[in-house]
């Protein structure tokens, strides 16, 4: 969704958001020696989160360095299982662009076959 360059070097570790649920921080980890790559980026990063979400979500971006990449495997039994249950769940969210977001987040992931 972002681009190879930024994703190598950093992954989502949460979000945080307001008691309105309007301003949201998202919290990256990001490889030490790549920080300031990611820093340069952060606009880009949240112009792009926000265009796949269709409104101003996240509004600013906060960096956690950390020493080594994640390593992701690839998909077992239990994830498909969690997907699964995930499309269930979504499919009951009464808001039609929440759900119609989320499920293009969700394909995105599932797409990436970590």
């Amino acid at each position: 969704m972002i681009g190879k360059d930024i994703s190598n070097n950093c992954y989502p570790s949460t979000v945080k958001v307001d008691k309105n649920l309007s301003d949201a921080t998202l919290i990256l980890n990001v490889i030490h020696g790549k920080e300031m790559d990611i820093e340069y980026n952060k606009k880009i990063i949240i112009d792009k989160i926000n265009s796949f979400f269709g409104y101003n979500y996240i509004k600013q971006i906060k960096l956690k360095i950390i020493q080594e990449e994640k390593k992701y495997e690839k998909m077992n039994t239990n994830s498909k299982k969690m997907f699964k249950k995930l499309e269930k769940k979504l499919s009951s969210i009464q808001n039609s662009n929440l759900k119609n977001s989320l499920n293009k987040l969700v394909k995105a992931y599932d797409q990436k076959k970590f």
